[in-house]
């Protein structure tokens, strides 16, 4: 082993010490409760508990919230982000100004943020005072069925400056010559940005993918801070059934439902490198 190399490797060993006594060795070993029937009696029932899951309303409910969510929220997500990456990079003035304001939403702790949106979107909040000027009903937006807009928007909020800041280190990295080869060649500029700026920007894009995806779960802290472990259905996400099960001390259905998302993610975490290496190959080609 060279003298350089150790170094790095002792500290890479210890990180994979603390990750794998405190998360990777935790999971394994809770699958037992995934194939009990309760911590007490622990009698063996095979995959009975996985395929309850898929007879449980509520589990199904939050299944459903979280796919609806997650497939709004993700691709929008990443095209409002990569737009204003765009238009950020193309000024000349005062661009990180408008990226700080972008990132402050990353700054704010959880709790603030959903005393703020909770204030703005109450039955007496900012919204509905705007809308009664236009005579319309106030709507308790967190108990209705547009609990999963607001749900959305705060994501939106929140996480768009992170993507932002990914694509707009993406953009940077590509080589201005190819806009000028570009420029001379005469292309337009839907040509510039379909062969050039999305092309080199792949790389970027699935890793703002693979971010976006997880940090779609973490809009959980802030809904359950406004609405509690009982939101209105629209607003009911596995999180929410997850933390239920913990809190009844549910065992095996909490165990069950973790398992299942961990292979959700997983397997669309494969899907994209896959993808991606294949893109890879095909350029290189």
């Amino acid at each position: 082993m060279k003298k350089n190399n150790r170094i790095p490797i002792i500290m890479l060993s210890i990180s994979l010490l603390g990750f794998s006594f405190f998360y990777l060795f935790p999971f394994i070993f809770s699958l037992v409760y995934g194939l009990t029937d309760n911590p007490i009696n622990m009698k063996f029932v095979g995959l009975k508990n996985f395929i309850d899951l898929f007879q449980n309303q509520y589990f199904l409910l939050g299944l459903k919230n979280t796919a609806i969510f997650m497939v709004v929220s993700v691709p929008l997500n990443m095209l409002l982000s990569l737009f204003i990456a765009l238009a950020i990079n193309k000024l000349t003035k005062y661009r990180n100004q408008f990226s700080i304001v972008f990132l402050i939403p990353l700054v704010i702790p959880s709790a603030t943020i959903a005393f703020f949106w909770e204030n703005l979107f109450s039955v007496n909040g900012f919204v509905n005072k705007y809308l009664s000027t236009f005579g319309m009903d106030k709507i308790d937006w967190f108990q209705s069925k547009y609990g999963m807009l607001v749900m959305i928007f705060i994501f939106l909020w929140k996480n768009i400056g992170y993507n932002m800041a990914l694509f707009i280190s993406g953009l940077n990295n590509i080589p201005e010559e190819y806009y000028e080869c570009a420029d001379i060649e005469g292309a337009n500029w839907f040509y510039k940005f379909t062969r050039i700026t999305l092309l080199y920007l792949m790389p970027t894009i699935f890793l703002v993918l693979i971010m976006t995806f997880v940090n779609s779960f973490k809009v959980f802290k802030e809904i359950y801070i406004i609405t509690g472990e009982y939101p209105h259905e629209s607003l009911y996400v596995l999180q929410h059934y997850m933390n239920n099960m913990f809190l009844s001390l549910n065992y095996s259905k909490l165990v069950s439902a973790v398992y299942i998302l961990t292979i959700v993610i997983v397997f669309f975490v494969a899907m994209v490198f896959k993808a991606e290496n294949k893109l890879a190959e095909d350029l290189r080609s």
